[in-house]
């Protein structure tokens, strides 16, 4: 993940290299988007299997939070080189915010070198081997043995997903492209807005350990549904305050609710014997098909509906619509398993 961020920041220009460019763009996003979606399910399973059952979605939580603070980051040097005349912007500074990514590798890499497996993981394996029933191909005794929360969980990502994506990269095509605010206005807002996610985000999951994974992770769902159509509204009067606000409320509400419980919500939906494998396939595959298009999709449907978030509302409301549905269809079944 590391070396294709630190790639995008070395490609040719278009014309450079004519069509190529945009190709090896893509190319480096998807080996982007590959690592990224590993390190989360692997980061959630290690903290999941260390920490106290009862601390599970709060640890978990903070993972999500990070994952803001890495947005967060992202989008403040962007609003360093924005700054910039757009001449040096567009000529070299975009550059740099995916340069400075390199420094992360080498902290990356420290991390893995000092990470044992988790004694609750060694422990299932010990078991499994004690019962010869160890699995050689994780993935398959998932798929043959927890189909149903392979697919609930799937489909219970999709509405954070579209909700994460919109609210971090769509919104900002939206304010500059569709409503004409200033590229600096817009950045700022998403900057502040992220901070309430980095902040709200781990004492929600601490609420969800008291009250349930399912009952948080329901409720963040519903609000992004109902939340949808009121914050494109306000949006829409191209105040730097209000859509400050806006994004605010998304962010601190809608997100902290779906992120905060999601870790241990899917935790708890496998065995820990193929945990990693369950949370994986059913996340990544969620991200593949929902995550990473969702920018590409509201920016069509903004086009289709002649520059209005109609069509981008319905879209995520469709989308919330299916988390609460597969929550409730996985709680009807009692998914806590905890360990095994």
């Amino acid at each position: 993940m590391g070396l294709s961020t630190v790639a995008m920041g070395l490609l040719p220009t278009y014309a450079q290299i004519g069509v190529l460019a945009p190709i090896l763009l893509v190319i480096c996003r998807l080996l982007q988007g590959f690592g990224a979606g590993a390190e989360y399910a692997g980061a959630v399973t290690l903290v999941s299997e260390y920490v106290p059952a009862h601390r599970k979605a709060y640890f978990t939580a903070n993972l999500s939070s990070a994952t803001v603070v890495g947005i967060m980051f992202a989008t403040l040097l962007f609003l360093l080189v924005a700054y910039l005349p757009e001449e040096t912007l567009f000529g070299w500074a975009w550059r740099v915010p995916f340069l400075v990514s390199a420094l992360l590798i080498g902290v990356a890499l420290y991390i893995r070198q000092n990470l044992d497996e988790t004694p609750e993981y060694v422990e299932a394996m010990e078991r499994a081997a004690a019962h010869r029933r160890e699995a050689r191909v994780p993935v398959g005794e998932l798929i043959r043995n927890s189909p149903r929360e392979v697919v609930c969980g799937f489909l219970s990502i999709t509405g954070h997903n579209a909700n994460a994506y919109i609210l971090s990269a769509f919104s900002l095509s939206y304010m500059t492209n569709t409503l004409g605010m200033a590229r600096t206005d817009a950045l700022t807002a998403v900057i502040i807005a992220t901070l309430t996610g980095i902040v709200l985000t781990p004492p929600v999951g601490a609420l969800a350990d008291r009250v349930g994974h399912a009952r948080v992770y329901l409720f963040g769902g519903v609000f992004t549904m109902l939340y949808a159509f009121p914050m494109f509204a306000i949006l829409g009067t191209k105040n730097v305050v209000l859509a400050t606000l806006a994004l605010s409320i998304g962010f601190g509400i809608g997100y902290s609710g779906l992120a905060s419980a999601q870790g241990a919500f899917l935790a708890n939906l496998f065995p820990t014997r193929y945990r990693f494998s369950g949370i994986a396939l059913a996340r990544e595959l969620n991200a593949l098909l929902i995550a990473g298009p969702t920018p590409f999709v509201a920016s069509a449907l903004v086009a289709a509906g002649n520059g209005k978030p109609t069509w981008v509302v319905a879209y995520l409301m469709a989308c919330c619509a299916i988390t609460v549905v597969s929550v409730i269809a996985i709680r009807s079944r009692s998914y806590e398993r905890g360990s095994d």
